[in-house]
């Protein structure tokens, strides 16, 4: 049974774990990692969540809800929920998460999701738009099942974006 849990300094060791199984210079969707952040050290960790718990820098000045997937103390994924103020949400979308490759199809992503939905429901939230490469067939899926449709397409820099809206209402 996965726990979505607030980030928290005692994870260090399970969250470098993850971010190990991830890779370096691989992106990390739903951490709230940015390039300065210097995870490897307590300190720097310790930085690192204190600023995902003021939720500041990488969810806007209204913030938002930053938690990870946790299973029995490993932590598996992240998933972010920018509230309906908050800067670049529109862009960004309101949902972010990731899996580590090892936690993936099982589900997890889906049931995260669903989470953060109840929780955007309780902050009075109509929808909720997601950001999804159309190949990354997985997370399409996960999306869909969820309620998400296809709104449009943006070509970026990096390929195609798929933008999903999820009715709340």
């Amino acid at each position: 049974m996965s726990l979505l849990v607030r980030p928290s300094v005692a994870l260090h060791a399970a969250w470098m774990e993850a971010h190990k199984e991830w890779g370096d210079g691989l992106h990390e969707d739903g951490f709230g990692l940015v390039e300065t952040d210097d995870v490897r050290s307590l300190e720097g960790f310790r930085v690192f969540v204190d600023r995902l718990l003021v939720k500041k820098a990488s969810l806007g000045d209204d913030g938002g809800t930053l938690r990870w997937i946790v299973e029995e103390g490993k932590v598996l994924g992240g998933i972010a929920l920018r509230h309906e103020s908050a800067q670049d949400a529109e862009v960004l979308g309101h949902v972010g998460y990731g899996l580590r490759p090892s936690a993936r199809g099982r589900g997890l992503a889906a049931a995260a999701l669903r989470e953060m939905l109840y929780l955007a429901r309780a902050r009075n939230m109509d929808r909720v738009v997601l950001a999804c490469f159309v190949d990354n067939v997985p997370s399409v899926r996960t999306i869909e099942r969820c309620g998400g449709v296809l709104s449009r397409v943006v070509t970026t820099e990096r390929g195609e974006v798929g933008r999903y809206t999820i009715r709340l209402s």
